[in-house]
C-alpha cells in the first residue's frame, strides 16, 4: 500500500512530506485543504513542504496528522516527528488539567493555601480597595490562569479585579514565570482617566503612567515604547487606543518582547476587536498575543451580534490553542438558529477561561425608578407636533407593508418626532448637525406656511418649553436637599439651550458631550476644560457646580459618578436600550454605601412619542435583565441591537397613535 512519510526541516520551519503525495493533489478537497488551509507547496507528486511558526509548531503537526486520516493516506512518522507529538500530546494533556483547575475555581473549587496566600497579597497591596467575595474570587481566577476574559456587568468592578491580579502577579518572585511588571490597557480614550483614578484609589499612589493615542506625536510614542532606559524607570502602566495600535505596530512588538518587560496587556471594552473579516484593529491585537506575559480580556457586552464575536477575544487570551473548537461559520449559523444544542458545547469549551459576575451577585443598595413627570405642551408646541405627527403616521400606516423600516428615512422621521416632543426649536436645524456619523439626509420637509412660521418664530410665540421648567424644578428641589445631579438629554442644541436655562435661574452645571475633549498628553491642557476635570472637580464636596448634563452617546463607557450623585434625570431617550441602560450604570454600581439609594427621574411630554418610548424601554430592559441573568454569556443580537427592534418600535408609535387619535 502506498504511503506518505512525514519529517521535519527545523532550520527551515517546515514540515516535509514525501513518498505518495499524489494521494493528496489527486483528491480535490484534499489538496484544497492542505494548499488553501495549510499553505503547503507541492514540488511534484512526490513531495511537499508546509512551513510552520515555532510558537504552532505542535498544532500545525496535528492539523497535518488530522488531514491524512480524514482523507484515508497511510502515514509513517519520522522519530523527530514522533518527538514532536508527545510534546503535543503532554503539553495537551497538562493544558486540560490546567483548564479544569481554572474553571474550578470559579466553582470555588480552590486550593486552600493558594487562595489564603493572594489574599493576603492583595490586601497588602490594595491598601484602598477591599474585594467583595465575587470580586476576589474573579481577581484569583486571572492571577492563576493569567489569561482570562472578564464579561461582568458594567460597574461590577473589572479595573479593580486586574489591579488585585497585577498586584499579585508583580510581588510573585521575579523567577517565577507568572511575573509580571508592566501593564499595557487598549481601550476607548474614554477608558484612560478611570484606569488612571482607579489606580489611585487602589493603591493609594498615582500611576506612573504614560498615554499614548493618534494625537500623540510619533516621537514621544516612540520614545516610550523603544525606550532603552532601564526597565524599573519606564511607567509600570501604558494606555493606548485602539486606533493606534495598528500604527504602531512594530514598535508595540519590540515594547512587549523587550529584555525585562514582562507585560500584562488588557483590552479594555474587548468587544471592538469582533471583527472576524479581518479587521485591521483585529488583526493588529491579535499579531501581537503570544508576546504578552499575560492577557486580560474585559467586556460586559462579549456577544453584542452573534457567537462569531466571541471567536477573537479566546483567540487573543489563548493565541493558537482554539478554546473555542467552533469555526466562525458554524458560530453564525448557531447565532441564526434559535436554542442551537451547540451552545451548551461553545459554553463547556470557553467556561474554565472567563468569568461572569451578574447584577444579582453585587447586592447593590436599591435604585428607584420614580412615576413619570408628565408635562404638557404649549398650545403652539401641541399644535406643531400633531402636524408633524399626523403627516408622518399617515405615512407609516399607509406603507406599512412596503415600508423600509431601516432606511434613512424612516431613522429620521424618529427624530424629527422626538424633537417636536422635546422642544420645537431643533426642527430648524438640518439632522446632520447631529447625527451626521449615521449619515441621514435632511430631505424631510414641512408644507404648511403656518406651521413653519410657527416653528421659526416659537420662542417669540411660546417661550419656554416646558420640559425645561419641568428640569429645573426638579433639579432646584434636589439642590435644595444639598443632592446633586447628572441630567441626561439626547440632542446636543437642547442640551445647551438647557444648560443656558438653568444658568439663567442660578443653576450652574457643566456638560459632558462629544466636543468636550479627553485629556491628552501631547498637547498643553491646562487651560482646556476636559471631561476627567469635570469629573473630578464634581467629585469634589465643594465644587462650584452640582450639576452634569450629559448625552449617552459620548458617555456611555467608563465613567463612574455613584460615589457623589445619586440622582439621575431623563428629560430626552430614544428607543436605543443599550445606551438607557449604560447610562443608568454611571450611578448605579459596586462602590455604594449599604444605605445609598439612586434616584431615576423621568420627564415626558404628554400625548407624545416620549410615552412611547418609555414604555418600549421598560419591555426592553426587562427582557435584557432577564437575559444578562440567565444566560452564562448573554446573546443581544435580538435585543440590543436598534436596528433590528425597529419594526417593533414602529408598530409601538402606530399603536398608541391610533389609540389617541381614537380617544378624541
Amino acid at each position: 500500500m502506498s504511503f506518505v512519510e512525514l519529517q521535519i526541516d527545523e532550520d527551515q520551519h517546515q514540515f516535509l512530506i514525501s513518498g505518495d503525495v499524489s494521494q493528496i493533489t489527486k483528491n480535490h478537497r484534499a489538496k484544497y485543504y492542505f494548499a488553501d488551509v495549510l499553505k503547503a507547496s507541492f514540488n511534484n507528486t512526490i513531495s511537499a513542504s508546509i512551513e510552520y511558526d515555532e510558537e504552532e509548531k505542535e498544532s500545525t503537526l496535528k492539523r497535518i496528522q488530522d488531514a491524512l486520516m480524514k482523507y484515508g493516506i497511510e502515514q509513517k512518522d519520522s522519530e523527530r516527528i514522533r518527538e514532536v507529538l508527545s510534546v503535543y500530546y503532554r503539553e495537551k494533556e497538562n493544558f486540560k488539567v490546567f483548564s479544569k483547575k481554572a474553571n474550578g475555581i470559579w466553582h470555588n473549587e480552590i486550593n486552600a493555601n493558594e487562595f489564603r496566600e493572594f489574599k493576603k497579597s492583595t490586601e497588602a497591596h490594595l491598601v484602598g480597595r477591599r474585594l467583595y467575595d465575587r470580586q476576589l474570587l474573579a481577581s484569583f481566577h486571572l492571577a492563576f490562569s493569567q489569561n482570562a476574559c472578564d464579561f461582568s456587568v458594567p460597574g461590577s468592578g473589572k479595573t479593580t479585579t486586574v489591579y488585585a491580579a497585577f498586584s499579585y502577579l508583580k510581588n510573585l518572585p521575579k523567577e517565577n514565570p507568572k511575573n509580571v511588571n508592566k501593564l499595557l490597557v487598549i481601550g476607548p480614550l474614554s477608558s484612560f482617566g478611570p484606569w488612571e483614578d482607579e489606580f489611585l484609589q487602589c493603591f493609594g499612589r498615582a500611576p506612573n503612567s504614560i498615554r499614548l493615542s493618534g494625537g500623540t506625536p510619533k516621537e514621544e510614542r516612540d520614545r516610550h515604547l523603544l525606550s532603552i532606559k532601564p526597565v524599573e524607570e519606564t511607567p509600570e502602566l501604558t494606555l493606548m487606543s485602539y486606533q493606534s495600535v495598528p500604527f504602531n505596530l512594530s514598535s508595540v512588538l519590540y515594547f512587549l518582547q523587550r529584555s525585562g518587560n514582562k507585560v500584562m496587556v488588557v483590552l479594555d471594552e474587548a468587544h471592538r476587536i469582533k471583527n472576524v473579516e479581518g479587521g485591521v484593529w483585529a488583526q493588529a491585537i491579535l499579531s501581537v498575543a503570544k508576546y504578552c506575559r499575560s492577557r486580560v480580556v474585559l467586556t460586559g457586552t462579549p456577544l453584542p451580534n452573534g457567537y462569531e464575536d466571541i471567536h477573537n477575544l479566546f483567540e487573543f487570551i489563548w493565541p493558537g490553542k482554539d478554546i473555542v473548537d467552533f469555526s466562525i461559520f458554524q458560530l453564525k449559523d448557531m447565532s441564526n438558529t434559535r436554542y442551537d444544542p451547540r451552545v451548551n458545547k461553545l459554553i463547556e469549551n470557553i467556561s474554565p477561561f472567563f468569568v461572569r459576575i451578574r447584577k444579582s451577585h453585587l447586592k447593590l443598595p436599591p435604585a428607584v425608578n420614580h412615576e413619570p413627570i408628565y408635562v404638557e405642551m404649549g398650545p403652539v408646541q401641541r399644535e406643531i407636533y400633531r402636524f408633524i405627527e399626523n403627516k408622518y403616521l399617515s405615512y407609516f400606516i399607509g406603507n406599512k407593508n412596503s415600508l423600509s423600516l431601516k432606511s434613512e428615512l424612516t431613522k429620521a422621521r424618529f427624530i424629527r418626532l422626538m424633537q417636536a416632543a422635546s422642544n420645537p426649536n431643533l426642527l430648524r436645524q438640518p439632522l446632520d448637525v447631529f447625527f451626521r456619523e449615521q449619515g441621514l439626509r435632511d430631505d424631510l420637509y414641512i408644507d404648511d406656511a403656518e406651521i413653519i412660521r410657527k416653528i421659526i418664530r416659537y420662542t417669540d410665540l411660546e417661550g419656554v418649553p416646558p420640559k425645561f421648567i419641568a428640569v429645573k424644578d426638579l433639579v432646584l428641589d434636589l439642590l435644595a436637599r444639598n443632592e446633586k445631579v447628572i441630567v441626561w438629554g439626547t440632542f446636543i442644541q437642547n442640551i445647551k439651550e438647557l444648560q443656558e436655562y438653568l444658568a439663567g435661574h442660578g443653576i450652574e452645571s457643566r456638560l459632558l458631550i462629544g466636543e468636550i475633549p479627553v485629556e491628552r498628553d501631547d498637547i498643553p491642557m491646562e487651560s482646556i476644560l476636559t471631561r476627567e476635570k469635570i469629573i473630578r472637580e464634581f467629585h469634589h464636596p465643594d465644587s462650584s457646580f452640582k450639576v452634569i448634563i450629559a448625552n449617552p452617546f459620548a458617555v456611555s463607557e467608563s465613567i463612574s459618578l455613584h460615589k457623589i450623585c445619586h440622582n439621575a434625570i431623563y428629560f430626552e431617550r430614544t428607543f436605543n436600550a443599550t445606551h438607557f441602560i449604560q447610562s443608568k450604570d454611571r450611578i448605579h454600581r459596586v462602590g455604594l454605601e449599604p444605605n445609598t439609594i439612586t434616584h431615576y427621574y423621568y420627564i415626558l411630554s404628554k400625548d407624545s412619542i416620549d410615552e412611547t418610548i418609555n414604555t418600549r424601554l421598560i419591555e426592553k430592559e426587562q427582557r435584557m435583565l432577564e437575559i444578562i441573568e440567565g444566560q452564562e454569556i448573554p446573546l443581544f443580537n435580538e435585543n440590543m441591537d436598534y436596528e433590528i427592534d425597529l419594526d417593533n418600535d414602529i408598530k409601538a408609535i402606530i399603536r398608541d397613535y391610533v389609540r389617541r387619535t381614537s380617544q378624541v
